[in-house]
């Protein structure tokens, strides 16, 4: 989800001053680079390798063949044809008592060469299976006779029982796209939101562009996408995410919630005993590759790669740039509380200790009367500052107190016991969730270590919630922290700016949702998205550059696309709904049509022919060969005021919410990407609930996330109505006393538009 902040949000090669770092490496050193880095990664998971590079045949597979051979030539039958014999002779000879050995050596040989091969060609079928993309394009909720042939291929060839990185080897490459295509859907996607002016003076710097520079740019490109795992990939977590040099609360980390009607236990220690190690043994889970791999639509394998790094993880900060550190393994959590620090061990003698055990070491922590050392409690701080006064200030730190940094950069993850509860109440539902997602995105500043893979937020009655950040504690901080007094006091003083400028809202839509969309025949996303472009454009009258996060992990080590989602059609379509004169069958042909165009888009970036990533790269292979484009310059400078994620649900078979409906997590969110804009993450739970969370800045004039909640929930339901079968959802919505919203003057002004205070939701 912040994925989409730190992408609209990106400002290549600056400094936290503005000046422009020149990136000096040649090009082609750094596509070597990054093929070797790859090669690495590989290195590094041999055994993970082996594994899964026999699949999906399996090492016994190997004695299977070996003794059919065996077999067959105590039967005086020659399978090699002759070959076993020729190995045979090639073989030193040890006298005639070991001629036996000979034979067995040579049938060995012969029986590994033919499983190699045999390996090797499953290997190159299902990777040429799993590039086909055709089954994307098709219509929603139709298939094909090409896409079900190829749909039994794929199952046929895939094996049985596969393993986390089962399918790694077989996962083509993220493709190249053409740079024509590229330029001519990023023109197609500007045209709605410039003037006839900007668009021809846009449309003359691309041809000038396409004319002199882009062939160079996307000859390296497609020699790093043959060398290296993926194209864009290493460079889009370098450069969006280490080298940013903004602070991670807000602006990289993403927050998520606990249930949202039911907390298991109210005890505080309970809870987080039990959540710790849940965790740790979905990482012994992780280790030992017994988490399936996800399979898009139950047949189509995603990319694992990035479940490397959730656990053991820290980000560490640098002066130009961070980096990653990831350790093989940590039997300690680091625990924050009252303003202490402490290393809670969570094995014995290698094995992970008992609920029970962990919930009476959280108790005694909880129980501990001891004060907080000085300038201990607001240390956090640090990590919530911008990353280049954190990098000097930890290289003091580090010389001083190493040990007390290890004990949380050495954790597995990080555990914040809140003295204050959270979650929904029955009293103030709408102001509850609200403060939830507050405490989980920012808490007070000084009470998340931010570098942290995640912190693990337990409430003092039980609930929980994640701080995520994005890319990738029995030992209190000493005394020694003196020295950087000054350090801590300024970064918390810009930790609670931060924190107390983030306007962040709660909505849960329960009057329809994905089953309702479903019986429509359109996608769920797509109803949504179009649905939003409505909402903002009432809300502020004018349309805007749209970032929506689509997954690209069909191909090795992808991660993401953007969806650029205020298209032309998605204009017509709101257009409309704002024209008294327009009918509800106009309007709802023009919302098919929009709906049609964004599901084109999506399936597009999904299948590695989007815009923005290819747009990126070849910036990055031009600020390297040091060619100026204004063209790609202007790309890059757009402001994108209003940033979207969809939170999936990909394991719904752990989740009955039919029989337990209370039973349903809200999701989470992350900060907006603009000082003007929004950031907006929607979930579906279940067939009837759609759960929003939006946020805004406070200092902003332009923006407010309970307005622009009350507009989408509006949006929502004049869609819902332009259906026959969607029309009752207003007759209700009006029974519940709010307003009809269709056709409405104009967009709601901050003077007209619902107070914070009386703003709503609907019915919990």
């Amino acid at each position: 989800m912040a994925e989409a902040h730190q992408a609209v949000g990106f400002r290549p090669s600056l400094t936290s001053d503005g000046a422009e770092v020149e990136l000096s490496a040649p090009v082609l050193q750094e596509i070597y680079l990054s093929g070797l880095r790859s090669w690495k990664r590989h290195l590094s998971r041999f055994w993970n390798d082996f594994l899964t590079g026999v699949f999906p045949a399996s090492p016994l597979s190997w004695l299977f063949l070996f003794s059919a051979i065996q077999l067959a030539w105590f039967l005086q039958l020659d399978p090699s044809l002759g070959l076993m014999e020729k190995i045979k002779e090639l073989l030193p000879d040890w006298g005639g008592q070991h001629h036996g050995l000979r034979g067995v050596l040579a049938a060995a040989l012969f029986a590994s060469c033919l499983w190699g091969a045999l390996i090797f060609t499953l290997h190159v079928a299902l990777r040429l299976l799993l590039s086909y993309h055709g089954w994307l394009l098709e219509p929603h909720g139709a298939m094909s006779s090409p896409t079900k042939t190829w749909l039994a291929l794929v199952r046929i060839f895939s094996g049985r029982h596969p393993m986390l990185f089962s399918y790694q080897r077989s996962l083509p490459r993220q493709p190249v796209p053409s740079v024509q295509d590229t330029v001519r859907k990023y023109l197609e996607s500007v045209r709605p939101i410039l003037s006839d002016e900007d668009f021809d003076w846009t449309a003359v710097l691309a041809q000038e562009f396409l004319r002199l520079q882009a062939s160079l740019l996307q000859w390296y490109l497609r020699l790093k996408s043959w060398w290296a795992s993926n194209y864009v990939s290493d460079w889009w977590e370098e450069f969006v995410y280490l080298r940013s040099r903004n602070p991670l609360m807000v602006n990289s980390n993403y927050y998520m919630m606990d249930f949202l009607y039911v907390t298991p236990t109210p005890l505080q220690a309970a809870r987080a005993g039990n959540a710790v190690h849940a965790l740790l043994l979905y990482r012994h889970r992780l280790n030992r590759q017994e988490i399936p791999p996800t399979l898009l639509m139950g047949m189509r394998p995603l990319c694992s790669a990035q479940y490397e790094k959730i656990f053991n993880t820290t980000r560490i900060p640098g002066v130009q740039k961070d980096y990653i550190r990831h350790l093989h393994d940590s039997q300690h959590v680091a625990v924050f509380h009252r303003g202490r620090f402490f290393r809670m061990g969570t094995h014995s003698r290698n094995s992970l200790l008992s609920p029970r055990a962990l919930e009476q070491q959280f108790q005694r922590i909880l129980d501990d009367p001891s004060p907080a050392c000085p300038h201990e409690e607001h240390l956090a701080a640090l990590t919530a500052a911008p990353r280049g006064t954190w990098a000097q200030v930890r290289t003091s730190l580090k010389t001083q107190a190493a040990e007390a940094l290890e004990a949380v950069e050495g954790a597995a993850f990080f555990v914040s016991l809140d003295a204050e509860p959270a979650g929904l109440t029955r009293e103030d539902p709408a102001a509850s969730l609200d403060a939830y997602a507050h405490a989980l995105l920012a808490g007070r500043g000084h009470d998340r270590w931010f570098d942290k893979s995640f912190t693990l937020i337990v409430f003092s009655n039980g609930k929980l919630g994640l701080s995520v950040e994005h890319s990738w504690a029995d030992c209190p901080i000493s005394g020694h922290m003196w020295e950087i007094h000054s350090s801590i006091s300024l970064a918390l003083r810009g930790a609670k700016i931060l924190s107390e400028n983030v306007d962040c809202h709660v909505v849960p839509f329960s009057l329809f949702g994905k089953s309702f969309i479903r019986r429509c025949h359109l996608s769920s996303d797509s109803f949504i998205q179009i649905a939003l472009q409505l909402a903002h454009f009432r809300d502020r009258g004018q349309f805007c550059l749209t970032y929506e996060s689509a997954m690209t992990r069909l191909f090795l080590e992808g991660r993401t696309e953007t969806v650029r989602s205020c298209t032309r059609e998605a204009c017509n379509f709101v257009r409309a709904m704002e024209d008294k004169e327009k009918t509800d069958p106009q309007c709802l042909a023009l919302f098919r049509v929009a709906v049609d165009k964004h599901q084109a888009l999506l399936k597009a970036a999904m299948s590695g022919q989007g815009v923005d990533r290819h747009l990126f790269a070849l910036y990055i292979v031009s600020r390297f060969l040091h060619l100026q484009s204004p063209f790609l310059t202007q790309v890059h400078s757009e402001q994108w005021q209003l940033s979207t994620s969809q939170i999936p649900v990909q394991q719904m078979h752990l989740f009955d919410v039919h029989n337990y409906p209370d039973y349903v997590s809200s999701g989470g969110g992350f900060g907006p990407a603009d000082d003007h804009g929004y950031g907006v993450s929607y979930i579906f739970m279940g067939d009837g609930m759609i759960t929003f969370h939006i946020s805004s800045k406070k200092s902003s004039t332009k923006t407010d996330s309970h307005r622009l909640g009350q507009h989408i929930e509006d949006a929502l339901l004049d869609v819902a109505s332009l259906f026959q079968a969607g029309q009752h959802f207003k007759r209700r919505f009006r029974g519940s006393g709010k307003e009809n919203s269709r056709h409405r003057c104009g967009f709601l002004s901050r003077q007209t538009g619902a107070s914070k205070a009386s703003m709503t939701s609907t019915d919990f």
